[in-house]
């Protein structure tokens, strides 16, 4: 059985340590460390290796989002789950950006924390239903009535908010990454995305991908 090594990163002692508790729980899971700012975080990561970060966006010194982007750069392994409060959801593109691979809230359950840790170990993309449900708009937008994606698009999209990148969709579905670059420019033509992440979000917000 593996274990996946967490540091969990958040300037709220109390709220650290219990995550902490209910982490060591998971019989998959280690924290080997805690820090509070993002200064701390990446002292600690010169003498400690760590699978997944739980990275609180708020942070004294350095906030979360810089530390993720500093932390994806060095640590390019390292995968780091966004900790985040409902009011702090329009966050969620800068933390993207920054590097991070999943969203979860602060009010998350244990079998939810699991989820997100062992999903973003793999290399995909997290949302918690919370987010998703927050985001989500209850019916299809005008704008997505009026965008006609092709199966294939939709597959790849998919594979994008899974964080695949277009070289490794392409040697997924057996294409060429030219023929992937195309479907994935023609995404953002149709859906009016400016980046990666803005298509994450679109695609969630619409229903289109699950958490």
């Amino acid at each position: 059985m593996e274990i996946i090594s967490v540091i969990i990163a958040d300037d709220h002692v109390i709220f650290r340590k219990g995550l902490a508790t209910i982490l060591n729980e998971i019989p998959t899971v280690k924290v080997v460390g805690e820090t509070s700012n993002g200064h701390e975080l990446l002292d600690l990561l010169k003498t400690q290796k760590a699978d997944v970060i739980l990275m609180d966006i708020k942070m004294p010194g350095m906030d979360g989002i810089e530390a993720t982007r500093k932390v994806s750069f060095k640590y390019p392994t390292t995968q780091i789950i966004a900790l985040t409060m409902h009011e702090e959801i329009g966050y969620f593109n800068r933390m993207i950006e920054a590097g991070a691979k999943g969203f979860l809230l602060k009010n998350t359950n244990k079998d939810q924390l699991e989820a997100a840790i062992n999903t973003v170990f793999e290399g995909e993309n997290y949302f918690a239903d919370e987010f998703v449900i927050s985001v989500k708009k209850p019916n299809l937008s005008p704008a997505l009535a009026n965008i006609n994606l092709t199966i294939r698009e939709l597959e790849i999209l998919d594979y994008i908010c899974k964080g695949f990148s277009n070289a490794e969709i392409a040697k997924t579905l057996g294409l060429s990454q030219r023929t992937i670059d195309g479907h994935r420019s023609r995404l953002f033509e149709k859906t009016g995305a400016k980046n990666a992440p803005h298509l994450v979000l679109f695609a969630v917000k619409n229903g289109l991908v699950n958490p």
